[in-house]
């Protein structure tokens, strides 16, 4: 043993780094990316209950109609999200004004522990009234249903989807109308009308004059939503409204079952007062506010009809201008007979 060394205080020898090691810990020091939101975990509570809504969604009764909603003075904008074929709208006072308009609905939710201010208790109110059933979900629960990020305060209303009429349902309106009544059939067909408010201001007019249904084209249309029904004051439980593929393609059939079809338009060559058709079994076609009749509608009209207004005024409203052509001819038709 060396004298002032202690036992087993001899130097080590290092050992040589093995061919390929330096990486071994790298992989270890490498992050796993961003977290996966809550209800994207499988076992996370909020994953369970973003399934119970789904599920109790799917399961939700069908009955026959459809909407959306607009916001209301001194409230955040409400929240209309659609779900297979549903909407959801949410927010207190978007949830009472459909509850208040008849609004078809399936399913009211409201939150646990949810503040009962008195918009919370006039919904449930007329959602008993109307046998409407009410869940109470989890706050998870309910900002899945109206949608991420979405403001829904506690309460949200479930609407199925609107069940349109066909062609030929209109068509066999008419001709029952024409079979009971010494009134002609009378249609409205609208061409470019995106404003659902618009839309509900047509059925409205069309339900008060006496007309067999509405006409709608699948593309570049408002289709009947909350808003619809809301301005419409109910006049969409009474009127048939048919949403086809072509509207030219409808227009011509309706020609070929004895209707004369004559369109609204600001350089038309007859006046709408002393409509000499307004007797005849008549479809009004309606067009945008902003481009009037598309081309081939327009070609398809057995006649183009101006509403004369005051120099200085470029156009009317398409629901006004609907309203007043309506009006015209069931005065005329009242007249005759």
């Amino acid at each position: 043993m060396t004298e002032g060394r202690r036992p087993g205080a001899g130097r080590r020898k290092r050992k040589a780094p093995a061919a390929g090691s330096g990486g071994q810990g790298r992989r270890r020091l490498e992050g796993r990316g961003p977290t996966p939101r809550a209800e994207d975990r499988p076992h996370h509570p909020a994953a369970r209950a973003r399934e119970r809504a789904e599920r109790q969604a799917a399961a939700a009764p069908r009955p026959r109609h459809q909407q959306t909603e607009p916001a209301s003075r001194g409230e955040r904008r409400p929240t209309v999200h659609k779900r297979r074929g549903t909407e959801v709208i949410g927010g207190r006072n978007a949830v009472v004004e459909a509850l208040a308009a008849r609004v078809p609905a399936t399913t009211l939710y409201v939150a646990e522990r949810v503040e009962a201010d008195d918009r919370v208790r006039d919904a449930l109110s007329r959602a008993a009234g109307r046998g409407i059933p009410v869940q109470t979900v989890t706050r998870a629960e309910l900002d899945t249903l109206v949608g991420e990020g979405a403001v829904h305060q506690g309460i949200a209303l479930q609407i199925p989807p609107y069940r349109y009429a066909t062609l030929q349902q209109i068509v066999a309106g008419a001709r029952e109308h024409r079979g009971r009544s010494a009134a002609a059939p009378l249609v409205v067909a609208l061409d470019g009308i995106t404003d659902p408010r618009n839309l509900g201001a047509i059925i409205r007019s069309a339900a008060a004059f006496g007309a067999d249904g509405v006409i709608i084209p699948e593309r570049r249309s408002a289709g009947v939503t909350a808003a619809v029904w809301k301005t419409s004051a109910g006049a969409a439980l009474r009127t048939r409204v048919a949403m086809v593929p072509n509207l030219t393609r409808a227009l011509r059939e309706l020609k070929q079952e004895g209707l004369f079809v004559i369109g609204l338009d600001g350089g038309g060559r007859v006046s709408l007062p002393g409509l000499e058709l307004a007797t005849e079994p008549l479809v009004i076609v309606v067009g945008s506010e902003g481009k009037g009749l598309s081309r081939l509608v327009g070609e398809t009209c057995d006649e183009i009809v101006s509403i004369p207004i005051v120099n200085g005024v470029e156009s009317l409203n398409a629901g006004v201008a609907a309203a007043v052509a309506l009006y015209e001819v069931a005065r005329d038709r009242g007249a005759a007979g």
